[in-house]
């Protein structure tokens, strides 16, 4: 079975309490939440706004007991059928679907960075949190930001020298700064979206 991802590398799972019946509601997970998911019986989610696996109920005690799991006809979907053990919506309604929709909705269009750039933020969070042996971002983390700070500078000399010499490795060595940058993100306790927000600040 392959489940597609969408562009930031999440697929969105609609959250049904399997004895009622009722759509709780709808929330992302990346590989690394379906994984502890399927293997805590707890559902998992990965927080968009805060760019980083979500333990469903780990504050408020509201935690979703994982019945059944389903795949659409399009492996781009999921259903995860639950016994909620409290109200799934942070206003405490039982659903997040309690707002009737407007004829004429207003809308809100979302502004955020690459998608591979948050997929790969994804993984080097995963790598933070569970430090896997042999994992070179865990390495790099457990080294401290110094290391990853000096990784950063080695990478982004490497990428001008690239530029300057017209070298057919710009692509390769900007990936690598790329990369390093985001664990230097994550060792600084800061998420790429904080980054895309300063940047919008200078669109002129």
């Amino acid at each position: 079975m392959t489940i597609k991802l969408d562009q930031q590398g999440l697929v969105p799972a609609v959250v049904q309490d399997i004895n009622t019946k009722a759509v709780l509601m709808v929330g992302y997970v990346n590989p690394g939440s379906l994984k502890r998911t399927l293997e805590s019986g707890h559902v998992w989610f990965y927080s968009r706004s805060r760019e980083e696996l979500w333990h469903k109920g780990e504050t408020s005690g509201n935690l979703m007991n994982l019945k059944a799991a389903w795949v659409d006809c399009d492996s781009d979907t999921l259903l995860l059928q639950v016994e909620p053990e409290g109200p799934a919506c942070h206003t405490g309604n039982v659903s997040c679907f309690f707002t009737p929709l407007d004829a004429k909705p207003e809308y809100q269009e979302a502004e955020r960075g690459s998608g591979v750039l948050e997929e790969l933020f994804a993984v080097i969070k995963e790598r933070q949190q569970d430090m896997p042996q042999g994992s070179y971002t865990a390495e790099l983390l457990k080294a401290g930001v110094g290391r990853v700070a000096q990784k950063v500078i080695e990478e982004a000399g490497e990428s001008a020298i690239a530029a300057v010499e017209g070298s057919e490795r710009v692509p390769q060595e900007v990936a690598d700064l790329f990369y390093h940058a985001l664990v230097l993100l994550a060792a600084s306790g800061v998420s790429p979206e904080a980054v895309w927000q300063e940047l919008r600040t200078r669109r002129k």
